[in-house]
């Protein structure tokens, strides 16, 4: 996934084939000893699939998707026409006013060039659809199929190594509060981005989209972080729910019990 974009497309700096290849080696080792020890350190959901898998899927569909539309403009394929159009149909129809997609357009330096700028609007689009996507598909995991159920007992240690069960206040009230917090933000952080970056051009030099790979991973990053945070969110209600269930069940148990 890491290698992608630099495989495919032209690198501008000279240094820039060893730093991609030094990102993936380590990315690949932070993996594997991850999903390889006993004691979680940071990745969430590591023993309750299809979270993570959906999220590589998804970000791996807007990598390369964006590396075969930007492709197309440098050596053009049968590929990569096709997936250009695809891309064209996407943001015709994502592409309105006050729409996410519209504003990464108005960021975008007022000189910028207009086959840029169309290059922006459909790799734009497309992060964004698979963005949504991939939301979906874990909101129909979570509703339809049940998640995390299916996987056997869900080990919040593991799982949830960040979160601190005895740190204070009620756990459901916690969980409840950070997983609204996450849906919130994620929704607002694709439009709050590109406002951020439009106000900050006037202190600091703006981000150029004109390397594609500067433009692929930067995209990537504006609908991947929202898409997580969402799925993050889902995942923490679904659990709180789960914890209020047993609770319930508990109870019940003990007042027939007692009765």
């Amino acid at each position: 996934m890491v290698l992608t974009p630099a495989l495919y497309l032209p690198v501008t700096s000279t240094n820039g084939t060893e730093i991609v290849v030094f990102l993936a080696i380590l990315a690949f080792f932070l993996t594997f000893a991850e999903y390889n020890s006993a004691f979680p350190s940071f990745i969430e959901f590591r023993d309750a699939p299809p979270v993570n898998r959906l999220r590589f899927v998804g970000l791996m569909t807007m990598i390369t998707f964006m590396t075969l539309i930007c492709k197309n403009v440098y050596a053009p394929t049968g590929l990569t026409t096709l997936t250009y159009s695809i891309g064209l149909g996407v943001a015709n129809v994502v592409d309105f006013p006050y729409s996410p997609v519209r504003l990464i357009i108005l960021m975008l330096p007022a000189d910028t060039s207009a086959p840029l700028t169309e290059l922006v609007r459909i790799c734009a689009s497309v992060a964004n659809v698979a963005a949504l996507v991939t939301i979906g598909s874990f909101a129909y995991a979570v509703r339809v199929r049940g998640w995390p159920t299916g996987n056997g007992a869900f080990n919040v240690w593991t799982n949830l190594p960040l979160f601190d069960p005895t740190k204070g206040g009620d756990v459901v009230t916690r969980l409840q509060r950070d997983g609204r917090l996450n849906i919130c933000i994620g929704i607002l952080l694709p439009f709050l981005i590109p406002a951020l970056i439009k106000l900050l051009t006037d202190y600091a030099e703006p981000i150029s989209l004109s390397n594609p790979q500067t433009m692929i991973w930067t995209l990537s990053a504006w609908a991947f972080l929202p898409a997580s945070m969402i799925m993050r969110g889902l995942a923490t209600l679904r659990i709180a729910s789960l914890i209020v269930e047993k609770r319930r069940a508990y109870s019940t148990a003990e007042s027939t019990q007692t009765a």
